[in-house]
């Protein structure tokens, strides 16, 4: 039978003939297929036979894996200085921080030496808390105005939850009229490092009756009252100067002419009556009767931002109770606009008793822990704050 012509296996690119296979089976031995006129001869009487073009293959396959490798480990060890920036050793040890787009950073988050104000002691100086720095963002205005007009969709749904409303707004309109009105745009700039704005917020606690701070209230740039807040005949314990009153519909009173009217609006219902009691004064109800005028500087008007609200709300007290109290709102309102913030009149007095400086609370203590505001975790963050180097809390008596 005459012998059959050789054969590949294609996939290996080298095979076994047939006529190869029939020969070293009379001879007792397997053997590679070897092509005619390859060349190829034998090593001996049991040799290999090589085809020319695999072993130049597999030696061009060797010379590459020997390159590649002589190449990676000149990366790696000696390092090649047109690939490698100066410092890149240095960055690789390193944790990677964000940078801000706002101008309130002035100074990279490594260099702790470079101080954002002129006080002894700066909110905006990075790197003294992680847990302030992790939470702080200082980009976000606490202001509403022309700018950021605009709400997230996620902030408008839980804002107008708040004090949930019957008859829909459009929200866009409501400002865009009530801009009209007042200026619409913030006052604050950014960090100087050459200025110290020292700022008091000065709380509602009977803690202040007879602590004397008056003098010392009055020494500050801002002074920041909540809602009601009389100063005459409180004086000598709770000072007699204000720039800022943050107040609600409800709460409302006459301003004199060099004070900052703060609105902290829940409802859209809030925007239509300060744009009201500002001009027609067609609202005198909410959801209880409210300053049908009010005798307040307009620009001086400023309008707390609902994204602002959430932002307290999210980050710092954590959705404990349903929503921050006033307190807490101006507290990091001044924590975004001043260099240095000092506290007065929050928390229990001496006695444990929670009530107004200006009144007596028979039920003190009622309001510490509610559905809306959980006291005592706010207590937590204010504290919290202080060992942080951020605020200095003026306990009281």
């Amino acid at each position: 039978m005459p012998s059959m012509p050789p054969q590949r296996e294609g996939r290996l690119g080298f095979g076994w003939g047939w006529a190869a296979w029939a020969r070293t089976q009379k001879a007792g031995e397997l053997r590679p297929w070897v092509p005619v006129g390859a060349g190829a001869t034998a090593t001996g009487s049991g040799g290999m036979r090589c085809s020319l073009r695999v072993c130049v293959v597999l030696g061009s396959l060797a010379l590459l894996f020997l390159t590649s490798l002589f190449f990676s480990f000149s990366l790696r060890g000696a390092g090649l200085p047109y690939l490698e920036p100066s410092g890149w050793e240095e960055s690789r040890r390193v944790k990677l921080v964000p940078s801000y787009a706002g101008s309130h950073r002035t100074a990279p988050a490594e260099s702790t030496q470079q101080k954002t104000c002129a006080c002894a002691r700066c909110v905006g100086d990075p790197g003294v808390s992680d847990w302030f720095d992790e939470n702080y963002d200082p980009d976000i205005s606490p202001v509403w105005t022309r700018d950021n007009i605009q709400l997230p969709s996620d902030v408008y749904y839980w804002w107008v939850m708040l004090q949930p409303q019957f008859k829909p707004h459009n929200i866009k309109q409501v400002l865009q009229r009530l801009f009209q009105v007042i200026p619409g745009r913030s006052p604050y700039g950014s960090w100087d490092p050459a200025r110290c704005l020292r700022c008091a917020v000065v709380g509602n606690s009977g803690n202040l009756r007879g602590a004397s701070y008056g003098s010392l209230i009055d020494d500050h740039n801002f002074i920041m009252r909540i809602n009601l807040a009389p100063t005459v005949g409180y004086e000598e314990d709770a000072g007699s100067r204000t720039t800022h009153h943050f107040m609600y519909p409800e709460s409302a009173k006459n301003l004199a002419a060099n004070v900052s009217f703060v609105l902290v609006p829940f409802k859209t219902l809030d925007l239509l009556w300060i744009t009201s009691a500002l001009s027609t004064g067609q609202i005198r109800f909410t959801y209880a009767p409210v300053k049908q005028f009010l005798r307040v500087d307009k620009d001086k008007v400023q309008i707390f931002n609902p994204a602002f609200f959430k932002y307290i709300h999210d980050r710092w007290t954590r959705h404990h109770g349903r929503y921050p109290s006033t307190g807490m709102l101006v507290l990091f309102f001044a924590l975004h606009v001043c260099d240095e913030v000092n506290v007065f009149g929050f928390g229990a007095d001496g006695r444990g008793n929670w009530h107004h400086y200006w009144e007596q609370n028979r039920y003190s203590g009622e309001f510490r822990k509610t559905g809306v505001h959980d006291a005592d975790y706010e207590a937590q963050i204010i504290d919290k704050l202080a060992k942080a180097g951020k605020i200095a809390v003026f306990p009281g008596k």
